[in-house]
């Protein structure tokens, strides 16, 4: 199969923010690679229909996404299944700040890949709403939230590192 000239050209443009938006919503930087080389193979195949589409880092950054969300919800059933064989959560060292990393994956997934479209992939509210099928007061009202909650878990964290 004959690749087109400039998938080479749209790889290398697109795949740094598409890794960090994955990277973001999964917390696995490895993870998110996997996931993101994946999407790109398939674009790749089908590379001669999806260059003609008005957004093709769209396409791709959807086959991400939808490849996050089955495998978290696979991660999901599985640990529903087999919940007596986790630990139980350990607190992390106190008087360390929470980084941004940690507070995304606090939040509820709609809330984080609202917050993720929005900024690191600067997606206006109208596109995030086509993007997810939600209504674009829903994504307000997500970012709204997913704001408040941010604020709220990295106060708190700011607040345990002044206090400790």
């Amino acid at each position: 199969m004959a690749v087109a000239p400039d998938f080479a050209d749209f790889y290398e443009a697109t795949f740094p923010q598409l890794l960090t938006q994955l990277h973001a919503f999964v917390g696995d930087r490895a993870e998110a690679q996997d996931m993101v080389q994946e999407a790109y193979t398939r674009a790749f195949a089908r590379w001669s229909t999806v260059a003609r589409f008005d957004d093709p880092v769209g396409w791709v950054r959807r086959v991400a996404w939808n490849l996050a969300i089955s495998r978290w919800r696979r991660a999901k059933r599985l640990l529903s299944r087999h919940r007596d064989l986790l630990r139980d959560d350990v607190d992390g060292p106190d008087g360390l700040s929470l980084d941004l990393t940690r507070a995304l994956a606090k939040l509820p997934p709609l809330y984080r890949q609202a917050v993720i479209l929005h900024y690191l992939a600067d997606l206006p509210v109208r596109e995030i709403a086509q993007f997810t099928g939600a209504a674009e007061g829903t994504v307000k009202a997500r970012l709204h939230r997913a704001r408040a909650m941010l604020n709220e878990l990295l106060s708190l964290d700011e607040k345990r590192v002044t206090d400790g």
